[in-house]
């Protein structure tokens, strides 16, 4: 957008020269009103906001400097000024500084001095507006480490009041993980069609929310893929748009899929909670979500309380039969498991296989085949587990009666726990992260890593995490943000290129995820190493 200029001289040559002698256009300016006197330049501001005034001195009704001085004292213009004058007088200059003039130009002006001055206007205009995105940019990095604690329970009294004080809450509040819902169809897509994906999605739904679009976060990781947004809902918004809580989610849907028009979006909406310092305990409800939807109905809104729950007086436990199958699992006897997945069927069968049924001696399945990899190692993540098995098991496929599909699974997990049996953390690790190091401006993953070094990718991950303390994808993006922490220092190369050099293609994404580790933004950074 062009910059908007105000010129006033009482002499009509002298304001058709200036706005002659340059071309305001291709310097990025426009002359938005040419005034004659005082008086009329300050009727205008009044009125209409300008970015650069250029004024003469000697002017009837109100003088330059008067002009100026109205501007500022009475706040109407924080526009740059530059007087002009025939006047070489000091005391002009003076009266001009003191009230935040930027230059004195002497009359007769000549064409590249009052070129040089509209282009330091223009130099300190941009300078401002990028510490004003650079501002922006570390308040929100600052909102989202305050948050992030209160996420992890790991909230103290200074991390609520600092999200209280600046985050619009209200009293009753859920966690909403807005994922997209194809697997298999993201696993082929690059980081850079992910991105681009997630995106419009949170484009859509930002426009929905309005000026609560603030309650959306995109950059939080806790799961090893990245197909999720996260939402921090609260009571007021659907009041204020006159809906149900229910409307509202229905709404907030259809919105996050018209941004994705290939794959399904789903929300997850984590349990209701008191206020935003308790926001834990529906975010990890959520977390659980993700997990168990693998064993629920097809949807696109899971709510925890409707989900998580069964009622144990219209089922019947198969007890024996699991138990069976989960000793074979656990000794990884094929035979056995085929065996013992036929004895579940028929015994289910005979029950007529209800979905509560099924959900009910899935669920105990899925507690003893958790509780079988804890004790293969304590350190395994029980979320990450659930999340591989509840990938792997389709309750429709059980409710259909597919045996192979049960079999398929049981053998697979008793695969994962040998792995697990297994010492490969010391070697495999080593190579990991020998790949980081060589390839990590690269879109690595832990399934194509699982694929090439033959060990189940869930698995690795856990091992990663237990070494480290933090998830893979978390360890790669820190080994990217301090490369390029490195090559700001060290080279001259243009903050754009470094973010593409070390695997970042979105900006904005690379500059959100280099403030939430080095607390600045890349441009501060090198500036403040440098100078020190």
């Amino acid at each position: 957008m062009l910059m908007r200029v105000l010129l006033a001289d009482d002499e009509p040559f002298i304001l058709q020269g200036l706005s002659m002698i340059i071309d305001w256009e291709k310097e990025g300016y426009e002359i938005v009103k040419k005034a004659s006197d005082g008086q009329e330049a300050l009727d205008y501001l009044k009125e209409n906001e300008v970015d650069l005034i250029i004024t003469d001195i000697r002017m009837p009704q109100i003088n330059g400097l008067e002009l100026l001085e109205k501007v500022r004292t009475e706040k109407l213009s924080d526009a740059y000024v530059i007087i002009l004058s025939g006047y070489n007088d000091f005391k002009y200059a003076q009266a001009a500084i003191r009230y935040s003039c930027m230059d004195y130009i002497l009359k007769p002006v000549q064409k590249e001095q009052l070129l040089e001055n509209i282009r330091r206007v223009t130099k300190k205009r941009e300078n401002m507006m990028q510490e004003e995105i650079d501002s922006r940019r570390m308040q929100r990095g600052y909102l989202m480490q305050n948050m992030m604690a209160l996420l992890q329970g790991k909230g103290k009294e200074q991390n609520v009041s600092y999200v209280k004080e600046n985050f619009r809450c209200s009293e009753g509040v859920r966690y909403i993980h807005i994922c997209l819902n194809d697997l298999s169809a993201l696993e082929e897509m690059s980081d850079e069609e992910v991105s681009e994906l997630k995106e419009k999605v949170f484009e859509q739904v930002s426009h929905y929310l309005r000026e609560d679009a603030d309650h959306l976060f995109k950059d939080f990781f806790v799961y090893e893929e990245d197909y999720e947004i996260g939402f921090v809902y609260c009571d007021y918004m659907a009041k204020e748009k006159n809906l149900t809580e229910e409307a509202f989610m229905e709404a907030l849907h259809k919105t996050a899929q018209s941004g994705s028009e290939d794959l399904p979006v789903i929300l997850l909406v984590g349990k209701r909670v008191e206020d935003i310092g308790r926001i834990s305990r529906s975010y990890s409800s959520a977390c659980v979500l993700r997990s168990f939807k693998g064993f629920q109905d097809t949807k696109s809104i899971y709510y925890y309380e409707k989900e998580v729950q069964v009622n144990p007086s219209k089922t019947v436990l198969c007890k024996q039969s699991l138990d069976d199958l989960v000793a074979a699992v656990d000794q990884n006897d094929t035979l056995m498991i085929n065996k013992s997945v036929d004895h579940l069927f028929t015994e289910m069968d005979r029950l007529d296989r209800t979905r509560e049924t099924v959900t009910m001696n899935l669920n105990w399945l899925i507690f003893r085949l958790i509780n079988l990899a804890a004790e293969q190692d304590e350190s395994v993540n029980q979320d990450e587990v659930l999340s591989y098995i509840s990938g792997s098991v389709s309750k429709e496929e059980i409710i259909r009666g597919s045996r192979a599909h049960m079999r398929k699974f049981a053998c697979e997990y008793a695969e994962y726990l040998v792995q697990l049996r297994k010492n490969v953390s010391k070697g495999i690790l080593a190579e990991i992260e020998n790949e980081i190091k060589e390839h990590y401006a690269e879109n690595l993953t832990l399934r194509e890593l699982g694929q090439k070094y033959y060990i189940n990718s869930s698995y690795l991950g856990q091992i990663f995490r237990k070494r480290y303390g933090q998830s893979f994808k978390n360890y790669l993006n820190y080994y990217r943000i301090k490369e390029a922490a490195s090559q700001l220092i060290r080279t001259d190369k243009k903050i754009g290129q470094i973010a593409e050099d070390v695997g970042y293609h979105d900006l904005d994404y690379f500059i959100s995820r280099f403030i939430e580790q080095e607390g600045c933004t890349p441009s501060r950074y090198r500036k403040s190493v440098r100078e020190n």
